[in-house]
């Protein structure tokens, strides 16, 4: 029961400690270095299923900072504040995002059980420049007011690390709010710390409700896919709660037909459905993870579809403040030329991205 507990009390987040795990090449210990004033780290489960002695491994490429990443030509400063039109007029919490007009991220943590590298939220959790008030209360006091949600995504960081008695409260109150129909969470602890997935846990999110529970993981190289995973995902399957998958497309991580279609293949194999694949966002200092936006569709295209059953096909979106737009649709992409594509959303309006080669 307490055994994820644990885990986070020995997180691995010096250098000391991943030298338990790995040979430390020196441009990683160079990037630790550098990088002494932002978060990085992961839980031990995760970290011993690096690769002793390949810095090219895909998990250690995910958890552990990189020089690239003081690199910053494509991201966009201020791109939470962006994405998620914290720069409005209209007034929100800082706990409440808002790209749709029925549906809002409920951010009730800064907290991980890892620190991606290519966090499209690292402002606020890893380099720590963008500071939020997460008021919890705040937050329901404000979906109570809006009887146009219908939809919570609640987020964070990573939700699943609250309390059990925390996140029940979190949910009792959201099924109170009568306009409500949807709770939905967005962790990696399936992925990162399948331990978290605890009976007095399944308890708190079992039974039939007017309001149900969904479950988003991310999990981006098949490499992550482990028994305890599978276990975990069984037993929230068997309370009642589906788990999709968010992937993050990631250039040297899953960006070879090979690893995306065994990806998909073994996330289905462990009752996990592909939901998302996601380009990697415009934030700062993720550009080495970057591939063009054409990249996943392709990938969908060749390692995919007719090599596959339907179930195992994501779509594939990029994330902007006008909401996801598919990248699939031949309207999608309106423009392209040397500097930027122009994109169209679901309703019509517009908005830019960088072209990566």
């Amino acid at each position: 029961m307490n055994e994820w507990r644990e885990q986070l009390k020995h997180h691995v987040n010096t250098l000391e400690k991943l030298e338990k795990f790995i040979h430390v090449s020196p441009q990683e210990r160079e990037a630790i270095q550098a990088h002494k004033n932002t978060r990085w780290g992961t839980t031990p489960y995760f970290a011993a299923l690096m690769d002793k002695d390949d810095p090219e491994c895909p998990i250690r490429k995910q958890v552990i900072p990189s020089m690239l990443e003081l690199q910053n030509e494509f991201g966009m400063e201020g791109y939470l504040v962006w994405k998620e039109n914290r720069d409005t007029q209209e007034k929100r919490p800082d706990s409440i995002a808002r790209q749709y007009r029925d549906r809002v991220a409920f951010t009730v943590t800064q907290t991980c059980g890892i620190y991606c590298r290519h966090c499209f939220r690292r402002e606020m959790t890893i380099d720590k420049v963008l500071k939020l008030r997460l008021d919890v209360d705040e937050g329901l006091q404000w979906l109570s007011e809006h009887p146009e949600v219908r939809d919570v995504l609640i987020t964070g960081g990573d939700p699943l690390l609250l309390s059990d008695d925390e996140i029940e409260y979190l949910i009792r109150r959201i099924r109170e709010i009568p306009h409500i129909q949807m709770i939905r969470f967005g962790t990696r602890l399936p992925i990162v710390l399948p331990q978290r997935i605890t009976p007095s846990l399944i308890k708190r999110l079992a039974g039939y409700h007017k309001v149900p529970i969904w479950i988003n993981t991310q999990c981006n190289h098949p490499k992550e896919l482990t028994e305890l995973t599978a276990r975990a995902v069984y037993d929230l399957a068997t309370c009642g709660i589906n788990v999709g998958n968010q992937a993050v497309l990631l250039k040297g991580i899953n960006d070879t037909v090979e690893v995306f279609r065994e990806l998909h293949q073994k996330l289905l194999g462990i009752r996990i459905r592909p939901y998302y694949v996601f380009y990697c966002e415009a934030a700062p200092g993720i550009d080495h993870f970057r591939t063009p936006l054409e990249k996943g569709a392709e990938l969908i295209r060749d390692a995919l579809r007719g090599h596959t059953t339907g179930l195992a096909q994501p779509l594939y979106v990029v994330a902007t403040n006008i909401g996801k737009i598919p990248i699939v649709a031949s309207d999608s992409i309106v423009d392209k030329n040397d500097q930027r594509y122009l994109l169209r959303n679901h309703d019509g309006r517009f908005t830019e991205l960088p072209v990566i080669s």
